[in-house]
């Protein structure tokens, strides 16, 4: 990984091309970030960058929190991130990231907590079908055969009704379609995980570098 940067979802719109056509893109205001902390082989056992993204009241973070940014000389931030980037080196302490780090037409990968949907049956959760409708059946939004009786227990991985949503999910490889560095906008092609306001990582695409 050689860049990433820490956003906030705001919503999906259209933009059109120089021929004419419509592409839609999700807007993602990312950054500015700051370098709170930097990890080293020595000291942590590994080279990461910690980000901080959002601002904080001095009242609403702890004394350790609180002396933690201190240290790198930065106001609180709502919001910290690790990224394992190639060249730790390259960055120091308190330094800003701008959205300007990407470019158009680059590729990103976009990590985010997909929308909460609570407690879903097979149908909605899985895309089964549903029972017969008619002919006395009583059997209609049921999720199936659990499999062989002998076992007298459920195997792991079944489509079973439960809890939908609400996980983190990574969509590879979007393409970016525009850069505003003025308000820190960021436009990316097609839809990204969660709700709008909702706290996105913004990373150079893994399979565009192989």
């Amino acid at each position: 990984m050689k860049k990433a940067i820490i956003g906030k979802k705001l919503g999906m719109t259209q933009v059109f091309t120089p021929d004419g056509q419509v592409v839609p893109v999700t807007v993602i205001e990312a950054g500015p970030c700051f370098v709170v902390q930097k990890k080293s082989k020595a000291v942590d056992g590994y080279e990461a960058v910690q980000l901080g993204f959002g601002e904080l009241a001095r009242g609403q973070v702890n004394k350790p929190q609180s002396g933690h940014f201190q240290k790198a000389g930065l106001s609180p931030k709502k919001y910290l991130r690790e990224f394992r980037l190639d060249d730790v080196a390259a960055y120091e302490v308190g330094q800003e990231i701008k959205v300007d780090i990407f470019a158009e037409g680059e590729w990103v990968d976009v990590t985010a907590k997909s929308k909460g949907k609570g407690f879903a049956g097979a149908i909605k959760r899985h895309g089964q079908g549903r029972g017969p409708e008619t002919h006395g059946s009583k059997y209609h939004r049921g999720p199936g055969s659990l499999g062989s009786i002998d076992p007298a227990r459920v195997f792991k991985g079944q489509t079973l009704p439960g809890r939908m949503g609400g996980k983190t999910v990574t969509v590879q490889k979007l393409q970016v379609v525009k850069v505003d560095a003025d308000r820190n906008l960021l436009l990316v092609r097609g839809a990204v995980p969660g709700p709008r306001g909702g706290l996105v990582t913004v990373k150079d695409s893994v399979k565009a570098a192989q």
